[in-house]
């Protein structure tokens, strides 16, 4: 009895194809959107955890001035920078730490022959090397006699290499930062851009004490990246790093910091549930898209009830069961509402690939998102394909046989 329920099912949408393919397109495009939506929201959720993830997962980043979000808010711009005794306590006095690292940076024009270009320059030490997880490809990072003494070395990321020296080596050239001579002892492996749209590979390094001394001319420290030992937690560091350095920038018990500490897993929650409230939003507003199918099916199963009036009559008057004649107007339903939803999972998986790549975000396939179409889909079907089941099969034989 299914199996017959079945074919007649299908043989009234194939009777009837070009109609049943419009019927269905609602669901089509509502399933393929929200398939699409997900895949790609989950491709981005998983990018921006990976970016973060390459920060360092126990990595905290502290920067001076009140880290304030929302439109207008500053960052706290005239709040006074670190300096090396900073560093110097912190590394001292918070145990658990495995590297702590002061960062300046600044713009600067680099020449080198010919070609010169224009990029950023980070006076680092060693400990921003095992902050940043940065590898050196040929060459060396620095000693530590030229951390200590400045020297005027420098390594390179990938961009600024190839567009100085193009397929050429640079290891021992000397490259003018500015007008300051800087020998080039090192390249970094490449980490291609971040999802955040920064190329990481645009960089130069060079040693902090060389680049506040003769690039920016004072002794600031911009920013610290302090990565955790596995004995401490992040949060445990935190606190502690807080402590301190209200104590040492003398901040009262009632005023505000004029700090910043970053913990790289909180940062990467917050994006990753701001990613998925995004997601959420653009799939629920692509779901009106089944509605409007359903209202499709409801319709067009209205129509074929009404076009079918005789051949329900005649069921009805040999014998069929009102229950059997609900049963086939709503397979139907249901089999129009699957057809829709395999389509529609094939097209959104189809526009998520095209999307992600665009995007250049990973392409996760979510079993479970494909079946819950699948059901959403068969839902819609029962949901809206009821009410015509049950009209035909409330027709009165009589009646039915008279209509023409």
């Amino acid at each position: 009895m299914a199996y017959e329920t079945l074919r007649l099912a299908l043989l009234a949408i194939l009777r009837n194809s070009l109609r049943s393919f419009l019927t269905i397109l609602g669901i089509v495009i509502g399933v393929a959107a929200v398939i699409a939506m997900v895949t790609i929201g989950s491709g981005s959720a998983k990018q921006v955890t990976n970016d973060v993830s390459t920060l360092g997962s126990s990595l905290l980043m502290v920067r001076p001035g009140k880290l304030e979000r929302g439109p207008g808010r500053g960052g706290g711009a005239s709040a006074p920078s670190f300096d090396l005794r900073d560093v110097e306590a912190i590394t001292r006095q918070i145990k658990g730490l495995e590297a702590v690292a002061p960062v300046a940076q600044g713009s600067a024009n680099i020449v080198s022959g010919s070609q010169n270009y224009s990029t950023t320059v980070f006076g680092v030490d060693d400990g921003y090397f095992i902050a940043r997880d940065l590898k050196i490809a040929e060459g060396r990072s620095f000693l530590e006699s030229e951390t200590h003494l400045g020297s005027s070395v420098c390594v390179l990321g990938e961009t600024v290499r190839s567009k100085l020296f193009g397929r050429g080596d640079p290891l021992g050239a000397t490259i003018r930062l500015k007008q300051v001579s800087c020998k080039v002892i090192g390249l970094l492996v490449p980490k291609g851009a971040s999802g955040f749209g920064s190329d990481q590979d645009d960089v130069v390094l060079m040693p902090l004490r060389a680049f506040q001394r003769r690039l920016a001319g004072n002794r600031d420290v911009g920013a610290m990246y302090i990565t955790v030992g596995d004995s401490v937690t992040t949060a445990k560091a935190k606190a502690d790093l807080e402590a301190l350095l209200r104590e040492r920038r003398r901040i009262g018990p009632n005023d505000e910091d004029n700090f910043s500490v970053s913990d790289m897993k909180e940062i990467a929650s917050m994006l990753t549930g701001i990613s998925n409230v995004l997601t959420g939003l653009l799939s629920a507003l692509a779901a009106v898209s089944l509605l409007v199918g359903g209202i499709g099916i409801m319709n067009i199963m209205l129509v074929s009830v009404t076009e079918r009036t005789r051949e329900i009559g005649i069921r009805l008057a040999i014998g069929a069961s009102a229950g059997q004649v609900l049963m086939q107007f709503l397979v139907e339903a249901v089999v129009l509402s699957l057809l829709g939803g395999m389509i529609g999972v094939v097209i959104g998986l189809l526009l998520a690939l095209v999307g992600t790549w665009f995007l250049s975000v990973p392409f996760t396939i979510d079993p479970a998102t494909i079946a819950l179409a699948f059901v959403f889909s068969a839902l819609v079907g029962v949901a809206f394909g009821f009410f015509p089941a049950r009209r035909a099969a409330n027709l009165d034989p009589i009646e039915a046989l008279r209509h023409q």
